[in-house]
This record gives C-alpha cells, structure tokens and sequence, in this order.
C-alpha cells in the first residue's frame, strides 16, 4: 500500500501567483503547460523551460520552477523534480512574500512524503506552519496551503496504518478546499484526497464509504479532465471490486484505467495497474495472463525504485548542505558572541579598573590631607 501514499502530484498545482493586469503570454503558457501535466507532462517541462530562459522576474522563476518540479512528479523522475523544487525553495528564500515562502515550503513537504522521507516532510510542514499562521483568514491561499498541508499530514497517518487519523486530516483537507471561491482550481487536488480517503475506508473494511469516496475522485478528476487522476481513482474502485471477489467488473475497471493512462509514463500509476492486473488474473486461473502483468509490474517497481534511490542522494546531499549551512550560521554566530561578550567585558573591566585608580587617588589625596592637619 505504500505506492498509493505517493499518488499526489496534483498538490503541487494549488501554488499559483497573481499578476494584476491585463492577461499576458506567460499567464497563458502557464495555463497550458499546467492543463498538460498530467496526460503530457513532457508538453508541461518543454513550455516551463522555454518560459525559464526568457524570464527574469522571481516571482515567474519560482512558479516556473515548481511548474517543473510537478510535471516531473507526474512523470515519476524524482531526481529531476527534486531538482527544480530546490531551486524554487532557494529562489524563494530571496522574497518577504509569505505566500510563496509557505506555498514552495509545503511543496517541499510533499516531496519527501513521495520519496518517504516523512520526518524530514513533518519538519518542513512545521516550519510551513510558522508562515501560514500569519497569513490573514481571509486569503485564498492559507485555505489552499491549509488544505495541502492537512492532506500532506493524512498520507504520513495513513503510511503508518494509522487510517482513522489519517481520514481526520483529509476530512479537514477537504474542508479547507470547499472554502476557496474557484473550486474548479482545487478539483484535482480533491480527487486526490477523496482517492487516499478511499483507500482509508478500504482498509477499515467500509466498501460502501470507500466506493462513494472513489466515485468522488474519478467525478473531480473528470471536471478538470485529469486523465491520469481518474485512472487512479478506477484503480481504486478496482481494488475494491477484487475484495468482493467480483474479478472481472475490477479488470473491466483496470483495463479503462489503463487507456486513460497510457500517454503519461507514471510509473506508479503503471506498477500498481500492472500488479491488479496480475492478481485478478491469478484469481480468475489464467496463469499466462498473470505472469505477464506480474513481470511488468516488477519491471515498474524496479524502475522506480532506481529514480527513488537517485532522487534520495541528492536529498541526502542537500539535507548535508544545510546542515552544514546551519553549522556555519551557529559557528559564526558563537563568535559573534563571544567577541560580543569579551568587549563588553573588557569595557566593563576598564571602567571598574578606572574607578578603582580614580577611588584609590582621591583616598591617598584624603590621607594626604589628614596627614597635614594632624601636623599642624
């Protein structure tokens, strides 16, 4: 069940930066390259790339970069998304906007959940939180980030088969997306939350609750024609289907998921196809049929897996990066301190030193003066 944790890529695409005005090319590429991530994602990179070397502005080169990062997510090339998103996490540390600062933070957060790193996900969440406490109620984009972050915290439960907290966090998720005016922006992302709150009512045992929850999410992955999303969803339904022993209706399901799906090279999407497949086969008694798919799904596991280690190298090298970065920060800041403490404790002890000889002068001028009087 660890693959269906890593179905988010949809998350990314709530991050969205407002430009006043009259609607220029780049807003318009943008839409296209984003409409293209999930059945093209190939399309999506050749625009965002395009756009990257003719933009300066820091706002446009963040959304680009995360535009980037999501379209490779949707293409399972971790490597390369964790690329991008590093880019926009250090671009965006140059801005006082806390919007992006939250938006690019939690979709670092969504990263490492996908490559499973969840503590190192659970850290940048709370270090989001500390920006998006001081956005104002009335924002779409704390509903949004709200929204995302809950979700993000419901697929770490639900990793850790804890399914009735993770089902909190996604009823809280989805919530915060019904509060936002334009829902057909959020109507990817909550195909993905119904899709995970599926999953959590499959593994309680509740078909009935985790069928109406995937209808849910191929209905919102329908509205914003999200191929890949709704393929994911039938997956679900499928899956649902062979705990019932109706293997056939799930095969149905698989085999329509998989049409929708063939032009966006997920992996995971392919791998958890593939081992459906295979597993109704080999209950329906068709040996032949069951070994195909059996060793396509291995050959899709291993593939990921190779770009999860390559992706996880460069993780561990940035996590060292910043360590190091931190350790530097605090060595300087020892000094800093230190040099701090030892002037003010020299001036201190110059000052105590001069009152003591200028004491110690006006005590020998006294005795001086004592000494002549008991003269005279």
């Amino acid at each position: 069940m660890k693959l269906i944790l890593k179905i988010i890529p949809a998350l990314f695409l709530c991050f969205s930066l407002c430009v006043s005005g009259q609607k220029t090319s780049f807003d318009s590429l943008m839409k296209k390259a984003r409409l293209e991530i999930y059945d093209h994602p190939d399309h999506a990179i050749k625009i965002g790339k395009d756009l990257l070397g003719k933009e300066d502005d820091i706002h446009r080169k963040i959304s680009i970069y995360q535009l980037l990062s999501t379209a490779n997510i949707a293409k399972r090339d971790f490597d390369q998304s964790l690329q991008y998103l590093l880019k926009a996490k250090e671009t965006a540390e140059k801005t006082n906007d806390l919007k992006i600062r939250t938006s690019v933070l939690i979709s670092a957060a969504i990263q490492y959940q996908q490559m499973e790193l969840f503590s190192k996900s659970l850290e940048t969440l709370n270090e989001a939180d500390q920006y998006l406490t001081k956005l104002p109620d009335h924002l779409p984009e704390k509903h949004i980030e709200t929204a995302r972050s809950f979700a993000i915290r419901g697929m770490i439960y639900k990793s850790q088969s804890n399914p009735e907290i993770a089902l909190e966090k996604f009823l809280i998720s989805i919530q915060n997306f019904e509060k936002i005016q334009h829902k057909q922006t959020t109507y990817s992302n909550m195909s993905v939350v119904y899709y995970n709150i599926g999953y959590c009512y499959l593994n309680l045992n509740q078909l009935e609750k985790a069928h109406h929850a995937f209808m849910q999410s191929a209905e919102y992955a329908r509205r914003n024609k999200a191929k890949s999303l709704e393929a994911f969803a039938l997956k679900g339904l499928a899956e649902m289907y062979k705990q019932k022993k109706q293997n056939e209706a799930a095969l149905q399901l698989l085999i329509k998921a998989g049409d929708l799906s063939k032009n966006t090279g997920d992996l995971i999407l392919n791998e958890g196809l593939y081992k459906e497949m295979s597993d109704n086969y080999l209950a329906l008694g068709k040996p032949d049929l069951y070994q195909n798919y059996s060793k396509k799904h291995f050959e899709m596991r291993f593939q990921r897996e190779q770009n999860e280690l390559s992706s996880i190298n460069h993780s561990i090298n940035n996590h060292n990066r910043e360590t190091l970065k931190k350790s530097s920060e605090m060595k300087t800041r020892y000094l800093y301190i230190t040099g701090l403490i030892a002037g003010v404790s020299t001036l201190v002890i110059s000052v105590l030193l001069s009152l003591i000889f200028r004491i110690r002068k006006q005590n020998l001028k006294y005795r001086k003066g004592i000494q002549e009087l008991i003269k005279l």
